[in-house]
């Protein structure tokens, strides 16, 4: 039987989507003590952009799953394990001592813990079996922002699994918020929860990572229910929803894809209208654009809900690939009219900026008035 010590911790990074998991990794690689860390993360819809959102060192391996990795972990997540593992001891990989998953932010904790705790899911393949013996599931953290949590346990229950399953919780945005007993509330859904508040000059993300194992039993009520149950109904055990590498219950990902510079006014006259909308369902924006005042620096688009975050300018294009790519997450988004709108961007900025130019005259005027 082989001793834990032996065995490579994986940590679990989730919360709902939009509310901190990258900046959370990115301080965490910025962390001199964690370089020798190897990075999974998962991405809603066929596009990827998180990955390119996340600043790590020439060091630090890194795979990338699109889809809902919550619906093909036994697949996807062993997978992208037993790559690194290859990796490492090829010498194709530089070595690494831990593995942080980064979870779409729609991820069930259930199916992802199932493939790595003993006694989940069934190993099927010999690449199975190799990441049983190399890997040991750590610890889970969840990501809490608490501006916008009190809507996501609402409409979707994925936001309270993942607070159910955690070892830790990060709270976000609390500068934003009345002060409140965030502690308390979590743990009236999770007794055995840690709470840590990102603000905090204390606060230090490497402690997250201690090793061990996990250990479901002191967590919420309902989950050592939830893992049978999950594990009883196999990969796809979802409710009955469907699921694709863009869709996720009843929640699509548009992604919207540009090579040609956009205007900076056109774009943000694009993006209000998007998040001034409320019966759209949108709960994500997300990418970089390539603007036409210096499409080699492109913009970081961030959305949560129908709150639209300044945009900031980067130095460079992640991997050099000069291209916009946006990602709309929603309930009830009309996918052709935004692809034919954010088409007409690209496709004709001028038009674009005069249209934009013309409504902010009018509303100069009217408010004039």
């Amino acid at each position: 039987m082989i001793s834990s010590k032996d065995q490579l911790p994986v940590h679990l990074l989730t919360g709902f989507l939009g509310a901190g998991k990258t900046t959370l990794l990115n301080r965490m690689m910025a962390d001199p003590a964690l370089r020798d860390t190897a990075l999974v993360i998962n991405e809603f819809g066929l596009v990827p952009v998180d990955h390119d959102l996340v600043r790590k060192g020439r060091e630090q391996p890194m795979v990338t799953t699109t889809g809902c990795i919550c619906c093909t972990a036994g697949s996807d997540l062993r997978s992208s394990l037993d790559q690194l593992l290859h990796g490492r001891r090829t010498g194709n990989l530089p070595p690494f001592r831990r593995v942080i998953v980064e979870t779409t932010g729609l991820a069930d904790p259930a199916p992802i813990l199932n493939s790595l705790i003993p006694g989940g899911r069934d190993a099927r393949s010999l690449a199975d079996h190799a990441v049983a013996r190399a890997f040991r599931l750590s610890g889970v953290i969840a990501v809490v922002d608490v501006e916008g949590i009190e809507a996501a346990l609402a409409a979707h229950p994925e936001s309270l699994r993942q607070i159910a399953f955690a070892d830790h919780a990060v709270l976000t945005r609390t500068d934003r918020t009345p002060a409140a007993d965030w502690p308390g509330r979590l743990r009236a859904i999770n007794t055995g929860i840690s709470v840590h508040d990102a603000a905090d000059p204390g606060f230090d993300p490497a402690r997250l990572l201690r090793p061990g194992s996990y250990e479901a039993f002191g967590k919420g009520e309902n989950v050592a229910a939830w893992l049978a149950a999950e594990a009883a109904a196999g990969t796809h055990g979802h409710g009955g929803l469907f699921h694709g590498l863009n869709r996720h219950g009843h929640v699509v990902a548009v992604p919207l894809l540009g090579a040609g510079p956009i205007e900076a006014m056109a774009l943000q006259r694009f993006l209000h209208r998007l998040t001034a909308t409320p019966e759209n369902g949108l709960l994500r924006i997300k990418g970089l654009v390539a603007l036409r005042d210096d499409p080699s620096r492109p913009a970081v688009v961030h959305a949560v809900g129908h709150r639209l975050y300044p945009i900031r300018r980067i130095d460079a294009w992640p991997g050099g690939a000069a291209e916009t790519r946006l990602v709309l997450i929603g309930t009830a988004l009309d996918e052709a009219a935004l692809r034919h709108d954010f088409a007409s961007l690209a496709a004709a900025p001028d038009a674009a900026l005069q249209a934009a130019l013309s409504e902010v005259l009018q509303s100069f005027l009217k408010h004039r008035d």
